[in-house]
């Protein structure tokens, strides 16, 4: 029960594989996009008590292993981390606004499953598998 997380009136252990994926699948989360996308998306998982437990942002699409409790659904989950990023990250960056000017950074819908059909570790290596070998505690830009 140690790895378990403790709310006022549950113990849980949540874990989801999540993927979304930029707008027109435009190549623009390396460099500094892809560093600020990721300060944002652990700002943003910390403010809603949300852990993330691995991730990577490629140049299209973000993968996340991420543990979100059971008072939050996983679709409001990924709402706030899609739509807290795409506004903080189009209000930072001209580049971005020019080619999204219509305010929508991410792409419609996500894929999710559930940590329970595979291991944290088979997540962990395919999420890892994703970049190439750079060690940043487990969340990376590619």
């Amino acid at each position: 029960m140690q790895n378990y997380k403790h709310g006022s009136h549950s113990i849980w252990d949540c874990k989801y594989h999540i993927v979304w994926v930029t707008k027109y699948r435009y190549s623009l989360l390396g460099g500094d996009v892809g560093l600020r996308c990721r300060e944002l998306l652990r700002e943003i998982s910390r403010s809603k008590k949300m852990i993330i437990y691995a991730g990577s942002i490629n140049r299209d699409h973000v993968h996340v292993l991420i543990g979100i409790p059971p008072n939050l659904s996983v679709s409001k989950g990924v709402q706030f981390l899609k739509g807290k990023s795409s506004y903080k990250l189009l209000s930072e960056f001209s580049s971005l606004r020019k080619r999204y000017w219509g305010q929508h950074l991410w792409a419609r819908g996500y894929w999710v499953a559930s940590s329970g059909n595979v291991t944290d570790e088979v997540w962990r290596e395919y999420i890892k598998n994703q970049k190439p070998n750079e060690p940043d505690d487990d969340f990376s830009v590619v």
